[in-house]
């Protein structure tokens, strides 16, 4: 079995560093005319970590048994892939977006600042905040189709872009703490330790919010110069009026979702009837995002499969550290892993105490932006924003250093308070 372990840790290491330079597959796909399409569907980042998944389970099919590769396969836990999949799709319709879009309007009159700094303050604010209620996936969509047409244009530097997503990122990981149903990472500790909302908010929610309303005022005094008017919502096009009796039913979808998300025969029965619905009344309807949410949740399912071998090298350091180093080492572990698998692996150690509790969630949330495989929305907000950046795709360098500012705010605002 150890090498097996051995030959997992490999093939996870060659997939992270494959997301660190999907870009350079992209620009090989547009000057290679006979393999540009093999290239370019290695250069989506949201396939990477499903092609390498293949590649690991043909490995342990080769070293152990196709039967052994089998039963790990089937005995991984599908349900986040496959809940993010439907609560991307419905976050992303055109009822749901047109109430969330009708409140940041309402709250941007409020605020004493021009309608489109408002409203690009609100995204990166109050939106990854909400988060803790319709969970992080939800808000990632919402967040990342709302700021598109105001934030990621042809106008705005590239630079900058990156400055936006990074700050989206690090708000929707910390934003998620308020509540203990909404933060993967939180999520997989809260029943064990006995966390409630509560307590969430007492020990991370507050603090969680003061980082992502600095985060978020800082990125906004560096985008508002370049920031457009947001006439446009979703992906371009024109909003049409849609009738509240269907804005109510789309939201009724989501809350139903996200009450039902550990069970995916629930939610998934639920997405059915959504689409049946969807089909009902096409003109209240945009175009749903399957095929985005589609990768990503191949992305995430990869992700589980790759993650679930590598236990035997992440659980000994987190095991080992002291609650301060152990707060650093998450912060910088989560970049490399999910976050969520990390707080996971730290679940399992007994008698850890509550000092060290605190330190390791606190710091795989903290760290949660600083790659797209950080924390499980991230993808989702890649698949939604691509298009914008060079190349159509997010460089990993360029959102490592886009979200180090936040980061650091957020792991200040999370240690030192």
């Amino acid at each position: 079995m150890v090498e097996l372990d051995t030959i997992a840790a490999v093939i996870f290491a060659v997939a992270l560093l494959h997301t660190f330079c999907a870009p350079l597959f992209l620009k090989a796909a547009h000057r290679s005319k006979r393999h540009g399409g093999l290239l370019h569907l290695l250069g989506e980042v949201e396939v990477v970590f499903g092609f390498w998944a293949g590649v690991l389970l043909i490995a342990m099919a080769l070293a152990a048994t196709s039967g052994q590769a089998l039963r790990y396969a089937e005995t991984r836990n599908y349900t986040e892939p496959a809940f993010v999949f439907v609560v991307m799709v419905i976050a992303a319709s055109l009822p749901v977006l047109t109430a969330v879009m009708r409140c940041v309007e309402g709250l941007a009159r409020l605020l004493p600042v021009p309608p489109a700094t408002a409203k690009a303050w609100l995204c990166l604010s109050a939106v990854p905040l909400a988060g803790s209620l319709i969970t992080e996936p939800a808000a990632m969509t919402i967040a990342a189709l709302m700021l598109g047409p105001q934030v990621f244009h042809r106008g705005m530097p590239e630079r900058l872009k990156y400055v936006a997503i990074g700050v989206l990122f690090v708000n929707i990981s910390v934003g998620g703490t308020l509540t203990s149903y909404a933060a993967p990472p939180v999520l997989m500790v809260a029943s064990t330790w006995g966390w409630d909302s509560a307590f969430m908010f007492q020990a991370f929610g507050w603090k969680a919010a003061l980082a992502v309303f600095v985060n978020a005022t800082a990125a906004t005094l560096l985008l508002r110069p370049h920031l457009r008017a947001p006439d446009v919502m979703g992906r371009g096009q024109q909003s049409p009026r849609v009738s509240p009796v269907v804005i109510a039913v789309h939201l009724a979808f989501l809350v139903a979702v996200v009450l039902a998300a550990h069970h995916p025969i629930v939610f998934l029965g639920l997405f059915l009837f959504f689409l049946g619905y969807t089909q009902a009344y096409p003109a209240s309807q945009n175009r749903l995002i399957i095929k985005e949410a589609l990768l990503v949740g191949f992305f995430l399912a990869g992700l589980v499969v790759l993650g679930g071998m590598q236990q035997w090298w992440l659980q000994p350091i987190v095991s080992g550290l002291q609650p301060v180093a152990l707060f650093f080492g998450a912060l910088g572990l989560t970049a490399i892993t999910d976050n969520a698998a990390l707080t996971y692996l730290g679940s399992l150690i007994e008698g850890i105490s509550d000092a060290s509790k605190y330190m390791l969630v606190a710091g795989a949330v903290a760290g949660g932006g600083l790659t797209v495989i950080a924390n499980a929305p991230n993808p989702a907000g890649v698949a939604l924003l691509r298009g914008a950046f060079q190349n159509g795709a997010v460089g990993m360098g360029g959102l490592l250093l886009g979200a180090l500012a936040p980061t650091a705010v957020a792991a200040a605002a999370l240690f030192l308070l």
